[in-house]
C-alpha cells in the first residue's frame, strides 16, 4: 500500500519556458567561454611543441653521454636530425626517427634556429649552445628553447 502522503505528491515536469531559459543560459555560457577555450588550446599545443623540442634536445644530450662522443642536433626544415661525432658525422637512427634519421615534431609545429646547430659533448655540455624557436602556424605564436653552454635546456 502506498501512503496517502506519497499519493498527494504531484508528478510534474519542466515547463517549456523553464527549458528555454536553461538552454539560453547554456548558450550564453558557451558563447562567452569558447574564445577562452580556443586560446587556451592553442597555447597548450604550442607548449607541447616546445616540450617536445626540449625532449629531443635532452635525448641528444643523453646519447652524447651514453656513447661518449659528441652529438650535433641539426635542423632541416621542420625536422631534427642527430649527427654522431659532430655536425659532419654519421646520422644517428634510433627510436623516434624515420629511416633517414629525421625526427618530426607533432601537431605541425614549425622549428627554426637562431644560431648554429647545437653540439653536445661527451660530458653533456654544449660546445655550441643555441636557441630554437617553436612556432604554432595556427596563430603564429612562438616559444624559444634555449641550450646553455653547460648543456642546460630551458623553456622560458
Amino acid at each position: 500500500m502506498v501512503s496517502e502522503r506519497v499519493r498527494r505528491l504531484e508528478v510534474g515536469g519542466f515547463t517549456l519556458i523553464e527549458l528555454i531559459v536553461v538552454v539560453a543560459i547554456m548558450g550564453i555560457l558557451v558563447a562567452v567561454g569558447a574564445p577562452f577555450l580556443t586560446t587556451y588550446y592553442q597555447a597548450r599545443v604550442l607548449r607541447a611543441g616546445a616540450d617536445e623540442m626540449f625532449t629531443i634536445l635532452n635525448s641528444a644530450r643523453y646519447q652524447a653521454i651514453k656513447q661518449n662522443t659528441s652529438i650535433c642536433v641539426a635542423l632541416s626544415s621542420n625536422k631534427v636530425q642527430y649527427h654522431v661525432g659532430g655536425c659532419g658525422g654519421a646520422v644517428w637512427t634510433g627510436a623516434g626517427t624515420n629511416s633517414a634519421g629525421f625526427i618530426t615534431l607533432q601537431n605541425t609545429m614549425e622549428v627554426s634556429a637562431a644560431t648554429a646547430s647545437v653540439v653536445f659533448t661527451n660530458l653533456g655540455a654544449a660546445s655550441t649552445g643555441g636557441t630554437y624557436t617553436v612556432r604554432n602556424p595556427a596563430n603564429a605564436k612562438t616559444l624559444t628553447v634555449t641550450v646553455a653552454g653547460s648543456g642546460r635546456i630551458t623553456i622560458p
